[in-house]
Formats: structure tokens, sequence, C-alpha cells
């Protein structure tokens, strides 16, 4: 039986590699947010290290409640705030795809996003050879316009949901309608 939330928790833990960040990439976040001056606390280390090791994008209540168990003490103000302070040094995104809470990306090179209109999965799409978008060269802008980065986010219906409206779609045998002969 599937969730019944917008935004499914992963089965399992994710390897980093499998989500697009290379091993060496968990080393660099810890790296980076020690260079912020903020304290290397095991709360902070094991936000960053699911947060790193997730390619669905969590929310912050998403990893507050994975992290409850082995970290009891851990607040959600610490969670948030630690995201927080990962997006303002520049070492995740909080991104607003869909209605409901920010989602927090750890992968700052340049890709997009897929979006699940049913269950609201976010995955990462590597930007084809060539396909990155130069800011210099979007041509929507408004003139005068400063702009910062350009992002495309597909909508559709991931693998699992577009299983399930198949089946939903294809007739039953059992809900066919009998005529009298």
């Amino acid at each position: 039986m599937k969730s019944t939330l917008p935004w499914p928790r992963p089965a399992r833990r994710v390897d980093p590699s499998d989500a697009g960040l290379p091993r060496e990439s968990v080393s660099e976040l810890i790296a980076c947010l020690r260079a912020t001056g903020l304290k290397l606390t095991p709360q902070r280390l094991a936000i960053v290290r699911e947060l790193a090791a997730d390619p669905t994008h969590p929310t912050a209540q998403e990893l507050f409640e994975r992290l409850r168990p082995e970290l009891p003490s851990m607040s959600f103000a610490t969670v948030y705030n630690t995201l927080d302070s990962l997006a303002s040094a520049g070492l995740c995104a909080a991104l607003s795809l869909s209605p409901g809470p920010a989602r927090f990306d750890p992968n700052m090179r340049p890709h997009d996003h897929a979006v699940c209109d049913r269950c609201g999965q976010v995955r990462d799409v590597p930007c084809e050879a060539g396909g990155e978008i130069q800011v210099g060269e979007a041509s929507g802008a408004p003139s005068g316009f400063d702009l910062r980065t350009v992002e495309r986010v597909y909508r559709g219906l991931c693998e699992d949901c577009a299983a399930e409206a198949a089946r939903e779609q294809s007739p039953s045998p059992r809900g066919r309608a009998r005529h009298p002969a």
C-alpha cells in the first residue's frame, strides 16, 4: 500500500553516489560547513549526511523524523537552522517546486528537476551536454532584470505513479456491466 503522505520517505538509505553526489561530496559538504564557522555537532553531522544521501530532496520535517530515533534530544529547530545555514552558505538549495514546505537539495551543480504531479517526488535531471542554458543567453527575462539562474522543472508522473495510473485506467473484468442477451 502506498503512503498517504504527499512526500514519501525513501524505503532505504541511499548511497551518496546513487544520489548523483560522489562520496567525497559528503566530506566536502562537511568541510564547507566547518569553514562557515559552525561547530560540527553530532546533530549537524547527521543532518548533513542524511541530506547528502537522499536524492528525493527532503523537507526539514522528513529529516527530523528520520533522525529522531538515533538523536532523540535533537529539536526540529536544530534541523531547520542547520538547513538554513547550509542554504545561506550556498551548500544546498531550498526549493519550492510544489505546494508544501521547502525541499532541500545538496546538489549545487547545474541540473534540472522532475516533479511527480501525483506523489510529489522530486528527482534531479542532469543537464544534457550543451543543454544548460547560460544566464546571458536566457531570452525570456524582462529587460533590466538581473538574472541569477535559469532552471527547468519537468512535471508529470514518476514511474510508479504512471504504472498505478495505467492500472486504474485499464478496464477491470469485475467492473464491466453485463447486458442481457
